[in-house]
């Protein structure tokens, strides 16, 4: 099991984006997929209700949600055992030990961030805080980055990329500022499960970010075995 964590602790940068999609990415590749919902807006959980049945199935968790009627924490956050990639929506405003015990848990932590000067500027105080607080480094955690509705012929754009130079992170993928996206939250599904050909550049977006978090050995492996 890959526990993969969608993690800023600035809001609005797009994290609910990120992780509907690689989860309906994933399920449509044959995995077995959980979603797991730790934010209280409840965005990744309303996605999950919206999903159409002909879709493959995702196993939603909403972690954010105090578990009642009975259940336990430990029943409420259950996987079915052959759960294969897990991936986690994360709250806003994330730091302090709070971060260090998100660290623990997982495999991949994947970071969106807006090409915006304030955005950028929030980004680099988070990323300090997963290096220097949350260790990810010495925890063998991976550390990706995510540019969320960017344009990339900007200056902003580029200061981007260079302050992620700096780190040497990895820059997976820029997603377009389109109405795809929307119009695929809506419908619970992701941009790859639309049909509308004028959505094959937003598809071809998400084939670096499938290709880091798995070893290109495997993704051809996927691709021959589950193609969707």
């Amino acid at each position: 099991m890959q526990r993969i964590l969608v993690l800023n602790s600035k809001g609005g940068c797009g994290k609910t984006t990120i992780a509907t999609n690689l989860a309906s990415l994933y399920a449509g590749y044959g995995f077995a997929t959980a979603l797991m919902d730790y934010d209280p807006q409840g965005s990744s959980t309303r996605w999950h209700s919206l999903r159409p049945q002909d879709k493959p199935a995702i196993h939603g968790v909403s972690a954010w949600q105090r578990a009642g009627g009975g259940q336990t924490s430990a029943w409420q956050f259950r996987l079915p055992p052959q759960t294969e990639r897990v991936i986690l929506d994360a709250p806003a405003a994330v730091s302090g030990q709070q971060l260090v015990n998100y660290v623990q848990r997982v495999d991949t932590i994947l970071v969106p961030v807006l090409p915006s000067p304030i955005d950028i500027h929030a980004a680099t105080h988070f990323i300090k805080d997963l290096l220097l607080i949350g260790k990810v480094r010495s925890a063998g955690v991976r550390v990706g980055v995510i540019a969320n509705r960017a344009k990339k012929n900007t200056l902003v754009y580029q200061s981007l990329e260079r302050f992620l130079k700096t780190l040497h992170l990895p820059l997976l993928a820029t997603l377009r500022d389109t109405q795809h996206y929307v119009h695929a939250v809506e419908r619970g599904i992701g941009v790859h499960e639309m049909w509308d050909k004028r959505a094959e550049e937003d598809r071809l977006q998400w084939i670096n970010v499938f290709e880091w978090l798995e070893d290109r050995r495997a993704a051809v492996t996927v691709q021959q075995r589950h193609a969707p």
